[in-house]
């Protein structure tokens, strides 16, 4: 986990580096097309599986989802101190809760509710709206982070009626396609060490998801979900030293508010599937 940690840290600096030179749009494009070249070979074999139309429908669905959310991350990580944006990138798992409640029908009682709360607020220490401005590029993070965590839902529909492989080629090829259009509409020279950076931004992040994949098969999320706030102080870090930003004590405590909240929940989730576990066959606990 820290390495996958480290990794995600290394992806917003590289494209916190890369500035604003090149739109949103044609990054991200580049980004993908480099990790979509390795899923290209499996493409045929997908096609051949005769998935019924409902499942393309979600593929397609969360390959736009997909798409809006990676220009708007791209767009944000441009022009918000990458402190701020790994703190309200936390906010996911807690939209994925509430997006998951109101429409997949999962439980949502009253310990969620209060991790919703306390995430929210550790947003809003994050934010401060009304003591300091509240950017465009605040309000296009949050709009990746809601359509990521929407993304995650139509991914969790879709684990249940394809292999996870296929699951993350469709999405690799799919948002590529989809960026096409606008990158090709906001074109513009590329130079070779450009190039350079995004197929390392390429590199990490999978190296990131790999390293997080093997976490938590290691270790329980109980384990993990802390250890993921050193993310947001290598973040400070690499902001400070690389970037000369400010170290802003309010994003580490609505960052560790956030984090608190998520592992608090992922802790009393595990402790009642273990408690469930536990119980005799027919017996439902009370």
């Amino acid at each position: 986990m820290l390495l996958s940690g480290l990794c995600f840290v290394g992806v917003n600096g590289v494209v916190k580096y890369l500035g604003t030179d090149l739109p949103a749009a044609q990054s991200a494009f580049i980004r993908f097309a480099f990790g979509a070249v390795f899923f290209l070979p499996v493409v045929p074999r997908v096609l051949r599986m005769g998935l019924p139309a409902p499942v393309w429908r979600l593929f397609g669905w969360r390959g736009l989802l997909h798409v809006a959310a990676v220009v708007f991350w791209f767009h944000a990580m441009a022009r918000v101190p990458v402190a701020e944006m790994s703190a309200i990138a936390f906010l996911n798992p807690v939209l994925v809760l509430v997006i998951a409640g109101l429409m997949l029908g999962e439980r949502f009682g009253p310990r969620r509710v209060m991790v919703v709360v306390a995430a929210l607020a550790g947003a809003m220490l994050v934010l401060r709206p009304g003591f300091r401005e509240v950017t465009e590029g605040h309000l296009a993070q949050i709009a990746a982070t809601l359509c990521f965590a929407a993304s995650y839902i139509v991914a969790k529909r879709l684990a249940a009626a394809a292999p996870a492989s296929v699951v993350v080629a469709v999405m690799s090829v799919s948002v590529t396609l989809g960026l096409l259009p606008l990158a090709l509409w906001v074109w513009q020279p590329v130079s070779p060490a450009q190039l350079a950076w995004l197929g390392l931004v390429a590199a990490l992040a999978t190296g990131g998801h790999y390293a997080m994949t093997r976490a938590f098969s290691a270790a329980p999320l109980a384990v993990t979900q802390p250890v993921s706030f050193l993310q947001i102080v290598w973040s400070t870090a690499l902001g400070a030293l690389a970037f000369s930003e400010a170290v802003d004590p309010w994003v580490l405590a609505g960052g560790a508010l956030i984090i608190g909240a998520i592992s608090l929940n992922t802790w009393a989730e595990a402790r009642a599937e273990a408690r469930g576990a536990r119980l005799p066959a027919g017996v439902v606990e009370t």
